[in-house]
């Protein structure tokens, strides 16, 4: 797993900024083996680990849904709840008991509507996040079924 130095929060936005999302957050525990969510299903939520590891995967048809990354402490599960049409484009399962922040995605996406530099720092570490997954997965695809994998070693 490569991990973004903005994946985690607490180094992607300013102490005001968390300080804000925080006081929206509600601790949750998921047991090994929960489906966080599904891809396509609606993206009302976001959470940020805080003990246990989560695997993001994505459908293949015919075939064993491929994990594309397996998340851990401080990371982000979640993104497509910022962008429109806010449903999930992976999926995403507890592999060992989970603690995590839960947050309300309407919640938050009007708090960065009512506070542009909030929005901002919002936007701009989800965008790190998202464009991160998008590496992961184009990578673990080719690892999985092109003729020679990605050519790289991650």
């Amino acid at each position: 797993m490569i991990t973004t130095p903005t994946s985690s929060m607490l180094r992607a936005l300013p102490a005001g900024h968390r300080e804000r999302l925080m006081r929206v957050a509600r601790e949750v525990s998921f047991a090994q083996g929960t489906r966080l969510f599904e891809e396509g299903g609606r993206a009302d939520r976001f959470w940020i680990i805080r003990t246990g590891t989560v695997e993001l995967d994505m459908h293949v048809p015919g075939r064993r849904a491929a994990v594309i990354e397996t998340l851990r402490h401080n990371e982000l599960v979640g993104w497509s709840w910022l962008f429109a049409p806010h449903a999930y484009h992976l999926g995403a399962e507890a592999t060992t008991p989970v603690r995590a922040y839960e947050f309300d995605a309407t919640a938050v996406r009007l708090m960065c509507q009512e506070d542009p530099a909030l929005g901002s720092g919002v936007a701009q570490w989800v965008g790190d996040v998202l464009a991160h997954r998008l590496r992961s997965a184009r990578i673990r695809l080719l690892d999985l079924y092109a003729p020679y994998g990605s050519g790289t070693c991650v």
